[in-house]
């Protein structure tokens, strides 16, 4: 049971802004989703530390959010506490070839700072709407490049509410895995190394890495992004395609008929459209292929 009473005097003290009774529809990309029982803005790796301290100590659920590009969210929301790692906990700091990231800076946030640092090496991340942490949780990447690509270290906060550090070489980075998927450590900050190369043609290169985008997705519409993990062998927008399912809708859920990898929200979807829709998808393909789709995005109730 949440003391919102309690939770508020708590964030006071340590300057969070807490809002209670929150519909998460307009903090995930999906655009639709229930409501939490308080969403607190966090803005330190100590505040983290501290309201995590209580949030176990008095047996709360909660759950780390940061731009929601990677999240379905229930109808019926979550019975529990969101902490938001967003604008108030968004510093990036360039030290050289090195770019330190709190966890709640977006990656896109962090690419231009790289460009005009005259630093490459994240261009083809540019576009991925997420944050430098979500990223690194998810080793998030696109056209060949991915975070385990640029991570040297992070600090993150362990399952005992302890302040960790933590190199590229024991973070078990593969295809959108991580040491921290699926486990209570919460990332907290990210650094990463770049090389020096020219603004100009980093710059190029990342208006050309989001014109592709914008050309190939459905940036129009809100989503989560690519929908089903890419499985072994194949591709899901392949295999979606091959089956003749684009366009498939349920609600106002479709996939996508720019890029069927998309499950899409026409404007009124619900979380129970989204997850019917999957659904069908993942039945069909594997019925008619042998493969199984696996989803991306994680699913919050």
């Amino acid at each position: 049971m949440v003391n919102i009473n309690e939770l508020t005097n708590l964030c006071d003290k340590l300057g969070c802004r807490i809002t209670a009774e929150c519909s998460l529809g307009e903090y995930v990309t999906f655009r639709f989703g229930g409501v939490c029982r308080a969403l607190i803005s966090v803005n330190s790796a100590d505040s983290v530390v501290e309201i995590l301290r209580y949030l176990k100590e008095n047996d709360i659920r909660y759950f780390i959010l940061g731009r929601g590009s990677n999240v379905i969210v229930s109808d019926e929301g979550f019975d529990g506490v969101i902490l938001l790692f967003g604008s108030d906990f968004a510093k990036i700091e360039v030290n050289g070839n090195t770019i330190k990231c709190d966890a709640g800076a977006l990656l896109a946030s962090a690419c231009v700072h790289a460009q005009q640092s005259s630093l490459t090496g994240m261009e083809n991340l540019f576009g991925i709407p997420g944050t430098v942490g979500g990223a690194l949780y998810m080793n998030a990447g696109a056209y060949g490049s991915e975070m385990a690509d640029i991570v040297v270290s992070a600090e993150y906060i362990d399952e005992n509410c302890e302040k960790r550090f933590i190199s590229r070489e024991d973070m078990e980075l593969s295809y959108r895995h991580s040491f921290f998927s699926g486990t209570p450590r919460v990332i907290t900050s990210v650094t990463m190394e770049l090389s020096a190369g020219n603004a100009d043609s980093i710059k190029a290169a990342m208006n050309d890495c989001m014109a592709k985008r914008s050309s190939k997705q459905p940036l129009e519409y809100p989503s989560a992004g690519s929908t089903f993990k890419r499985p072994e062998g194949s591709y899901a927008s392949l295999l979606i395609e091959q089956c003749g399912l684009k366009g498939l809708s349920c609600g106002g859920a479709e996939v996508s008929e720019k890029h069927s990898g998309f499950v899409i929200n026409k404007g009124y979807a619900t979380c129970a459209d989204v997850l019917e829709l999957c659904g069908m998808v993942q039945k069909t393909v594997k019925e008619k292929t042998g493969f199984v789709l696996e989803l991306e995005p994680i699913i919050l109730k």
